[in-house]
């Protein structure tokens, strides 16, 4: 109980004794004032600022450094000019250089943003949330983002259509932009009034410097802009863009004798179109029929024995850009470890692969489809002057059908229902823009469920309200959301869902959940609250509580782990916010979360102190470690009682070298280990990066991690009415090397390859039951088995309980070789803005090895010495008409 009181106090006393010793900085707004082209011609944009017509307005100057010493003079002065039209807005910048042959003119794709740069941001919304970046290097690579939460979330998948060129002087370099207006989004005003900033880096000096002073402890990045002022009736501009494509591919695979489907070759050709319509100026449609996702780069590899499914970010184009608009994050923190991942929309349930697989015959073969085909998608998404932000999203995905051949007789079978997915989202911003609150929608509806899929939900909803408070200028805030779910379906349906991992209502001496197989709907619910300071001084801090109950189920459209849990959580930190003769910047952190289920019971605390450096020859380095002197699990026996974990301590630790060398390394590695030695795991990676010229740049990744488990779940057999519950000694070695090489021959034209071979290898031992899941000594909750007690014949264990000479009881040997290597080669031509030729070959090989092999003999014997991956070549051609 004092330990408590303890906790509470240092939760809720040390911020506000942090807040004595701060001093708000007062930074004023700068402002500049534009002038439009009326009797003059419009610039040409070469990079060379030439032109009279930038003759109409004065340079503006007088930048201050924002990094790694801020509010100071920077090494070297940045000035720069804005005019505009009623289609464009140009901007000219110079950034002055005294030593200009030591400029750095890196090549890299779009986005790259590497060697000197220089940006501008615009908050054309003025609601100091949201802004758009237009970035530009010394060697002509564009850059641009989409800036939410305050600069929080940057989506760099933001790609609008825009121009600019550099050049480099005597003086230095400069950069020319010329950004339609059509590609920005305001209101309808006499006067605009946006919020502006100009930032450069000095590479050389690794130095940020900006127009509109930027203290490292402010509350955010767009709140703080200058103004841009002088924009005079600007007409809204009517955005119309059509982009169709057309794809031709050919797959190759190892042909299966006597499989129609398998003959060793497929081609096709398919078209689709994306269109992009301004309904007004600040609302805009983005439609999409048929899209092909050929040349996204494939999901890295892994594997959990945790049962829980793995999340990997979305990469395709359609779902990417602009998804801030529809994120609901069901409890991100400062402090972490609260399942951050979960959220109601996770786009990549859309056009996933179909859920059903018919059961075959010995002798049948099938065609079983490998995603179920978006058939059309929009989006209905921006925000209004007035604070209105709204979302909405629209996809249907195809009805799929597998084809079964058994004797030359052909057979369908629907393995995905026609499925409609639904998302609205909606928030209105209050109180100058310090207060929000907001709203969020989810529906799927699968329709004409045929016998064979009645496993799957019929419909599935969910939604919540979420709100956010910010004063004293934005350094402290409180916000939250609570969320909903309401799941229909058949009596299997919904049995399913309470058996998954997520909810295992079927444990047993769980009072406060209960199988009942006569359901066919569950509605459940979940929340965030949290209150923290961001800004104003050296001390930071956090402090929250999340739930889930045990009937929340999001995972027909959202991502959900797990059900059933309540957690509290605090995070306190300290930066500092000048360099000094050792760091350019240091901070340390302590975080520490306690964890409950439904049922009253007390599954974990948890410590954490962390810290991380930016050292003064700008390497970076962090360490961290973890106590967790309490952990029980729901979930760890599979529906079986609540099981007992023991003590545990965890650590990490990284260094990286400059990122501005052309050779860098850097190193990282974490572990953990019980205190009664019961489990222990750890991971190394070691990076390295050559760039032995501008255009090309090559990067390697190998990493190794092992992982003992003694209590490691294997399965919950049924013995004569009675349910053991096997685990054994899992030896786990996993083997994995990224390679990238990225070659730029200029910023419109690239060769990219990556390519990952990856093991994963396990090897059983110990089996044994868990007979005391509470027992406080790990050898009391087990009852290991007796080597007399095991035979293993044909890959299945036999086990002789009694010693009586009879089989009581078996299970399949759990030894496992997971063995793949993907691999992507994409050149990539913008023959002229927003118009894109793809080549792409793509190489997917995956496989079970031999566990009793040494990993580098079994990623040999089924990678290096396979003749016969699978190979996708195509050609993706898209034309951008702007209307």
């Amino acid at each position: 109980m004092r330990t408590s009181l303890l906790l509470i106090c240092m939760v809720f006393i040390v911020p506000f004794i942090s807040i004595a010793q701060d001093s708000t900085i007062i930074v004023p707004k700068r402002v500049y004032t534009t002038k439009p082209l009326k009797s003059v011609e419009p610039p040409v944009v070469d990079g060379k600022l030439n032109d009279i017509s930038w003759d109409i307005v004065s340079w503006e100057d007088g930048f201050t450094e924002s990094r790694p010493d801020e509010n100071t003079p920077p090494s070297n002065q940045t000035r720069f000019k804005v005019i505009y039209d009623r289609k464009y807005i140009y901007v000219g910048i110079q950034c002055l250089d005294n030593e200009p042959d030591k400029i750095v003119k890196r090549l890299s794709r779009r986005d790259g943003f590497d060697g000197d740069w220089v940006g501008i941001f615009i908050d054309s919304y003025y609601d100091k949330r949201t802004a758009f970046g237009f970035i530009v290097s010394a060697a002509g690579v564009k850059g641009d983002v989409f800036e939410s939460n305050n600069g929080g979330n940057e989506d760099d998948s933001w790609n609008p259509i825009w121009y600019t060129k550099t050049n480099i002087d005597a003086e230095g370099w400069t950069a020319e932009m010329k950004i339609p207006l059509s590609q920005l989004k305001f209101g309808k005003s006499k006067e605009q009034v946006w919020g502006f900033e100009v930032m450069r880096r000095h590479f050389r000096e690794e130095e940020r410097s900006v127009w509109q002073r930027l203290p490292p402890d402010t509350g955010g990045f767009v709140s703080e802009f200058g103004e841009l002022h002088g924009l005079m009736d600007l007409e809204p501009q009517n955005q119309l863009e059509i982009q169709p494509y057309t794809v031709g591919s050919v797959k190759t695979y190892e042909a299966e004798e006597g499989n129609p489907f398998r003959d060793g070759s497929d081609g096709k050709l398919t078209v689709g179109l994306d269109a992009k319509i301004g309904i007004t100026n600040d609302l805009t449609m983005d439609v999409t029929i048929n899209p092909d996702f050929g040349q996204v780069e494939a999901d890295p590899s892994a594997i959990a024995l945790d049962g829980f499914q793995i999340f990997f970010e979305e990469q395709r184009p359609f779902f990417v850009e602009n998804k801030n608009i529809f994120d609901y994050t069901v409890s991100s923190s400062e402090a972490g470890n609260t399942f951050g991942s979960d959220n109601l929309f996770y786009s990549r349930r859309i056009g996933r692969s179909p859920q059903g697989y018919p059961d075959l015959l010995d002798n049948e073969f099938i065609d079983q489809p490998e995603n179920a085909n978006i058939l059309g998608a929009a989006k209905f998404s921006g925000k209004t002057k007035n604070g209105w932000s709204i979302g909405v999203l629209e996809s249907v995905t195809a009805r799929k059908q597998a084809t079964i051949v058994n004797n030359g007789e052909r057979r369908k079978e629907v393995v995905e229902p026609l499925t409609n997915y639904f998302v609205g989202r909606l928030q209105k911003d209050f109180n100058d823009r310090n207060t929000f609150v907001g709203g969020i929608l989810t529906a799927t509806n699968r329709n004409q469920l045929t016998p064979e899929l009645d496993f799957l939900h019929k419909s599935a909803y969910s939604g919540g309200l979420d709100f956010k408070h910010q004063w004293n200028d934005r350094d402290w805030y409180v916000g939250g959301n609570v969320i909903w779910s309401h799941v229909m379906g058949s009596e299997e349906a919904i049995r399913n869902t309470q058996e998954s991992i997520a909810h295992l209502f079927q444990r047993v001496g769980a009072d406060h959940v209960e199988l009942d197989p006569g359901r066919t709907s569950l509605t459940g619910t979940g929340g965030n609250l949290q209150l923290g300071k961001i800004g104003n001084g050296h001390w930071k801090f956090e402090t929250g509580a999340t739930w889930r109950s045990p009937e929340l189920e999001l995972n027909d459209i959202g991502f959900q782990r797990r059900a059933d849990d309540i957690r509290h959580y605090t995070w306190i930190g300290y930066q500092t916010l000048k360099p000094d003769n050792t760091f350019r910047k240091v901070g340390i952190n302590y975080n520490h979360w306690s964890v409950w289920d439904f049922g009253g019971n007390f599954n974990s605390l948890m410590f954490n102190t962390n810290s991380w450096q930016n050292w003064k020859n700008n390497w970076f380095s962090n360490f961290g470690f973890n106590i967790e002197p309490v952990s029980y699990s729901n979930f760890a026996l599979r529906g079986g009682p609540r099981l007992r974990e023991s003590p545990q301590m965890s650590f990490w630790n990284g260094i990286s070298m400059d990122e501005r060398k052309k050779l860098r390394f850097e190193f990282f590695h974490n572990g953990n280990k019980a205190s009664d030695n019961s489990f222990s795991s750890y991971y190394v990676e070691f990076g390295a990066v050559y760039q032995p010229f501008n255009s090309l740049r090559i990067s390697a990744s190998p990493e190794y991690g092992t992982n003992r488990n003694k209590l490691q779940y294997i399965d919950n057999l049924d013995v004569n009415g009675e349910t053991r519950y096997l685990n054994g000694t899992v030896e786990q070695r996993t083997l994995s090397m990224s390679f990238r090489l990225n070659y730029t021959i200029n910023p419109n034209l690239t060769i990219q390859y990556w390519g990952q071979p990856f093991i994963s290898r396990g090897r059983y031992s110990n089996f044994k039951e868990v007979v005391d899941p509470l027992a406080k000594n790990f050898d009391d909750r087990i009852s290991p088995f007796l080597e007399n007690q095991l035979s293993l014949s044909e890959d299945v264990y036999a086990v002789d309980d009694d010693l009586d000479g009879t089989t009581d009881f078996s299970f399949d040997n759990p030894d496992f070789s997971f063995v793949q290597f993907r691999s992507n080669l994409v050149v990539r031509w913008e023959y002229i803005p927003g118009s894109e030729i793809f080549l792409v070959w793509s190489q997917d090989l995956s496989q079970s090895g031999n566990p009793r092999e040494m990993l580098f003999q079994d990623l040999q014997d089924n990678i290096f010495n396979n003749e016969k991956p699978q190979n996708i070549f195509l050609i993706k051609a898209t034309y951008r008409f702007i209307l």
